[in-house]
């Protein structure tokens, strides 16, 4: 057994090509190596689940139906996923969801029932990176060429590919070498905020079921 217990991907540039505020099943396409490293991610009994930022909710620019779509659309060419949080906020709302906050994977990991610490974040900015510190987790950083150097140079373990990263998470991770006892800080639980203030979060169909509080980044489309 993998001492990982779940995988939490960012969708937008990790999963999937990145669309702008894609309100269009028709335009997923799944990165290269998507599906095989989450059918290996399966088959080693590992959990999988996507947390992502979706501020063109917020913006008016597609709609919670029109996300759900997609989702579904991704789990068709990818398979089903464990559990979605999806953040419908704008980067001035001051939710707990949005990415870098904790909120989502921390939900996520409750929903799982596994402990952060046994939790990988994979995604492709920043922002992923700092929300897996701040919830307790481990970040792996799959770069793209929207990804800014500075956000390579700042990321906890680097892979050039999804199959690549999955490879270093199923193997000896990094971080349980002789340098790297896991880290353990973890911000403190997010607070309720005001009703309707929490992400949308769905069931492996990535169909939205209820508001919570969780979270995701401002950049590129930096949804």
């Amino acid at each position: 057994m993998s001492p990982v217990r779940a995988v939490l991907f960012d969708r937008d540039g990790t999963l999937v090509h990145d669309v702008p505020y894609n309100a269009d099943p028709d335009r997923v396409r799944p990165v290269e190596g998507a599906r095989e490293a989450l059918d290996e991610l399966r088959a080693r009994g590992v959990r999988t689940g996507v947390v992502t930022n979706q501020s063109g909710i917020a913006r008016g620019l597609l709609t919670e139906a029109d996300a759900r779509r997609v989702n579904r659309r991704v789990e068709e060419l990818l398979g089903p996923f464990d559990v979605w949080a999806l953040c419908p906020h704008g980067p001035d709302d001051g939710c707990h969801c949005r990415k870098p906050r904790p909120g989502m994977i921390l939900w996520a990991a409750g929903r799982l029932r596994a402990d952060p610490a046994d939790c990988v974040v994979v995604g492709d900015i920043g922002a992923d990176m700092e929300a897996a510190r701040r919830a307790g987790a481990h970040g792996i950083l799959v770069p793209t060429p929207e990804t800014r150097p500075e956000e390579t140079t700042a990321a906890p373990h680097l892979a050039p590919d999804l199959p690549a990263a999955v490879r270093l998470l199923l193997g000896t991770p990094p971080w349980d070498g002789p340098t790297g006892s896991p880290s353990r800080h973890q911000d403190p639980p997010p607070r309720p905020g005001p009703p309707g203030s929490g992400p949308v979060v769905g069931s492996a169909t990535g169909g939205a079921d209820r508001p919570y509080d969780a979270g995701r980044s401002p950049r590129r489309r930096r949804a």
